[in-house]
Order: structure tokens, then C-alpha cells, then sequence
């Protein structure tokens, strides 16, 4: 008996001791990655310092870049990643919510398996796919086409004024809606998913068209979740590099017209920063990654609080 008690005692012992293993392991993981983002976070301020000293605030708000006079100002650029970001969302978020209705309410469910993996193979496309094709094929269509269209009819209006040039804000803007719609499309699915079966159900037996019970029941409550989708496909978007660089036509300017050349924050980092003059055009650089970071953070920080609070309604739905 006092062996078999023994026995059981180090079995215990032993599982204790593993579970501890298990733990202290999984807990060095997690601030594994935080000591890394910090430590990035860390060294991209301190190699920005020399920028941060000469320039101050002044380098948020300077408009002039020039490598040659040491003189740098982040705005066009800010400007650049804002606009292309944010008018590719106004484009994506109707075709990629629409897009995933179709798949969860509307299609066959065999069919639309289909189209969600086909959706979501767009994602595995590399981006200098997208920039090769937006290059040699969307630019040329766009300046031969559709930018004299738009120059023509509604020049009177200031973000269709100006000379056709193929790769411009416009080629952007296209190229950023086309590489952020799966990844809207795919979470706002997700989302739609979760929507409980008897609430569409109730809705129907009230009298309620389809139309009206996916306005009525799934939309309003998918909406958090769907902001969240819309918030990560935002910060895919203003963190583009290759694509964007491609089409954009790398010209730091701030324009209203969409036809007018443009730059981003990662199209900037990736043309200069292996030819940087200087220790100063380096840190300025540097700067603007810094600045990038931390936009790209708060973006997802948003995001994932918007996912928690959707995670949080659906736990407390009866």
C-alpha cells in the first residue's frame, strides 16, 4: 500500500513538473516576440535620432526631399501611403463585404467554397506579381484609356485634373484594392459565419425578405467584426512596399489629382535606403520606418480590440 501510494505521489510530482516545463516554455515565448518588437522599436529610434535632433516636428511637416542638400520632410510621403490606403478601402470594403455575403448567404455552399478559395488564393499571390502585372498591363490601360476619360469628362473636378501618365495615385490605389480585398473578404466571412442560425431563421419567419434579414439581422450583427476585417485590410494596405513602388511613380509631391505621380512611406525605404548618401539620409530613413511601425501598430492594436469586443457580444448572445 505504501509503495503504491509512493508510486502515485511520483506520478503526480512528475506531471506537475511538466506542466511548469510546459508553462515557463510558453511563457518565454510570448515575451520572446514583445522583446523583439521592442528591441526593433528600440533600435529604429535610436538610429533616427540624428533626424529626430536636426529636424524635430519639422520633419513630419516638411514637404521637401533632398538627398543632395541633407534637407528631409516625411509629409509627401505620409501623404502618399495615407490616400493610396484609404481610397483602396473605400474601393474594397463594398466588393469584399458584398463578395462574402455571396459566399455565406447567397451561393450554393459547394460553389461558394469555391469562390472563397479562389478569393483566398489571391492573397498567396507575391506582391511583385501584382506590381509586374499593374506595370505592363494596368498602367498602360489606365494612361491610354481611362485617365483621358477621366481628364476629359470631369476635369472640372480638382482629383481628375492633370496629364495621363499610367503609373500614378490612381495605379496605386487600384493595385492596393485588388491585394486587400481577400484579406477582407476572408475575415468578413469569418465573421458572417459566426451569425446564429435561429436569428436568421426568426427574421424569415416574421416575413422578412432575404435581402432584409441579411440588413436586419447579419449586418448589424457582424458589424464590429467587419470594421476589424476592414482596419487589418488597412494597415496591409499602407504597409505595401514592392507593388506600390511599381505603379506609384515615386514623385514626392503632395497632389489632389489622382492621375499625378505619388510616394509612400515603403516605396521611399526601399528605392533609398541602399543608396543612402549620408549618416543623416540614413537616420531620415529610419525615421520614416519608425513612423510606419508605429502606424502599422495602432492600426492592428484597433483591430484586434474591434475582433475582442465582436468575441466578447458573441459570448454574451443567449
Amino acid at each position: 500500500m505504501l509503495q503504491e501510494t509512493d508510486t502515485r505521489r511520483w506520478q503526480i510530482e512528475k506531471k506537475l513538473s511538466g506542466d511548469f516545463v510546459f508553462k515557463g516554455l510558453t511563457v518565454v515565448f510570448a515575451f520572446t516576440i514583445l522583446a523583439i518588437l521592442l528591441l526593433m522599436v528600440e533600435e529604429m529610434h535610436r538610429e533616427s535620432l540624428p533626424a529626430l535632433a536636426k529636424f524635430g516636428w519639422r520633419f513630419v511637416t516638411g514637404r521637401e526631399w533632398d538627398a543632395v542638400q541633407s534637407s528631409f520632410g516625411a509629409l509627401p510621403f505620409i501623404w502618399g501611403s495615407v490616400i493610396s490606403s484609404v481610397l483602396a478601402l473605400f474601393l474594397a470594403t463594398p466588393l469584399s463585404v458584398g463578395t462574402a455575403l455571396f459566399i455565406t448567404e447567397i451561393a450554393p455552399q459547394r460553389f461558394g467554397g469555391v469562390v472563397s478559395a479562389l478569393v483566398e488564393l489571391l492573397a498567396a499571390i507575391p506582391s511583385v506579381i501584382y506590381g509586374l502585372w499593374g506595370v505592363l498591363v494596368m498602367a498602360p490601360w489606365l494612361q491610354q484609356s481611362v485617365e483621358p476619360f477621366l481628364s476629359e469628362r470631369l476635369g472640372f473636378i480638382p482629383v481628375f485634373q492633370g496629364t495621363p501618365y499610367g503609373v500614378s495615385m490612381l495605379a496605386a490605389v487600384f493595385i492596393l484594392m485588388i491585394m486587400v480585398v481577400p484579406i477582407i473578404t476572408a475575415i468578413t466571412r469569418e465573421v458572417l459565419l459566426t451569425v446564429p442560425q435561429s436569428q436568421k431563421e426568426a427574421a424569415v419567419a416574421l416575413g422578412a425578405t432575404r435581402w432584409e434579414m441579411i440588413r436586419m439581422t447579419v449586418l448589424p450583427y457582424g458589424r464590429s467584426g467587419i470594421l476589424g476585417a476592414v482596419i487589418l485590410g488597412l494597415g496591409r494596405a499602407i504597409g505595401e512596399t514592392m507593388a506600390v513602388t511599381m505603379v506609384i511613380g515615386n514623385t514626392p509631391q503632395i497632389s489632389l489629382s489622382l492621375l499625378s505621380p505619388a510616394y509612400t512611406m515603403p516605396s521611399v525605404i526601399a528605392n533609398e535606403f541602399a543608396e543612402a548618401s549620408s549618416k543623416l539620409h540614413s537616420s531620415a530613413l529610419m525615421e520614416i520606418g519608425l513612423i510606419l511601425l508605429v502606424v502599422t501598430l495602432i492600426i492592428n492594436i484597433l483591430a484586434r480590440l474591434l475582433l475582442w469586443g465582436v468575441s466578447r457580444q458573441r459570448g454574451r448572445t443567449p
